[in-house]
């Protein structure tokens, strides 16, 4: 639970930097808005996939998500 909980800290971290909404990321990343939420809440662990395409969103290699 606590690498979840850091993961989506980096995620929504990430994306404020990039000023981005949790819409705009979805948006960009071809994902839902309530799963943003949802991962940055740590509700849920997002799929590889999902985290390949936050990271492409966000102009981020992807292990900057996983090893911030």
């Amino acid at each position: 639970m606590q690498r979840r909980v850091a993961l989506g800290h980096r995620i929504a971290d990430l994306r404020r930097q990039a000023e981005l909404s949790q819409e705009q990321l979805g948006h960009l990343a071809g994902i839902d808005r309530r799963s943003i939420q949802r991962y940055e809440s740590a509700v849920r662990d997002p799929q590889y996939s999902d985290l390949l395409l936050i990271a492409h969103a966000l102009r981020v290699h992807v292990t900057d998500l996983l090893h911030g």
